[in-house]
């Protein structure tokens, strides 16, 4: 069996999009302070990523075998209809990073580290994606998230978790019973090959959502995953 991966990733924060995440203005007495943090981030920050190639063994009406871990979803088993292997990952801000942001007190610094984070997690996520699809070779690839949508369950992290192995001993992300991720700022899924776009916001019709990417089919279930 193929062993996972450890990778330590590279991320940047760009400062204008920070300020305007933050709704701060040119002549805002804040903007100096923010910076500070930002660059106490960058000192702090070792985000980390988890992947590993998988192997599909079989697959059913809603059901998909990877490596003998059971995962149960018609939309991810239609997704990988094409597919023979798999690579599953969990990345995260680290535990350094959000230990830092426990200590602020300040309410509004407080936020701006929250934000700080994620940028810094979604930065080194879309390095991790860059990583799998040049070692693999993927020239199109997607995702799918455990809980990202009611047709995938929250809880499938638990597979996710067994089919990496020892994610918290590698890489300090921890399951909690309540199927969430800690540090907070982390992300799991399974990236595979795909031709053409799929973006689980397609098929979720939650409005204003902070990380919608695309906007939502309401067709796109009925023609293709029902």
């Amino acid at each position: 069996m193929i062993e996972p991966v450890v990778l330590h990733l590279p991320y940047e924060i760009s400062e204008k999009q920070l300020l305007m995440k933050l709704c701060l203005r040119e002549n805002s007495p804040y903007i100096n302070r923010i910076l500070e943090l930002a660059l106490k981030a960058k000192e702090i920050a070792k985000p980390k990523g988890l992947i590993k190639a998988s192997f599909i063994e079989s697959k059913a009406n809603d059901c998909v075998i990877i490596d003998s871990i059971e995962f149960r979803s018609r939309i991810l088993r239609i997704n990988l209809e094409e597919v023979h292997r798999v690579f599953p990952f969990v990345v995260t801000c680290g535990h350094e990073l959000d230990l830092w942001s426990k200590e602020i007190t300040d309410i509004f610094e407080s936020y701006a580290a929250d934000v700080i984070k994620e940028m810094i997690l979604y930065s080194a996520s879309a390095n991790l994606k860059s990583y799998i699809d040049q070692k693999f070779s993927l020239s199109s690839a997607s995702n799918m998230n455990p809980g990202s949508l009611p047709d995938w369950p929250i809880n499938e992290q638990r597979s996710l978790f067994q089919l990496l192995g020892s994610v918290q001993e590698l890489i300090g992300v921890e399951l909690t019973d309540s199927f969430l991720l800690i540090p907070v700022k982390s992300i799991s899924g399974i990236r595979f090959a795909k031709e053409g776009t799929y973006e689980n916001c397609q098929l979720c019709p939650r409005e204003k959502c902070p990380g919608r990417k695309t906007p939502y089919d309401p067709d796109l279930y009925e023609q293709k995953y029902k």
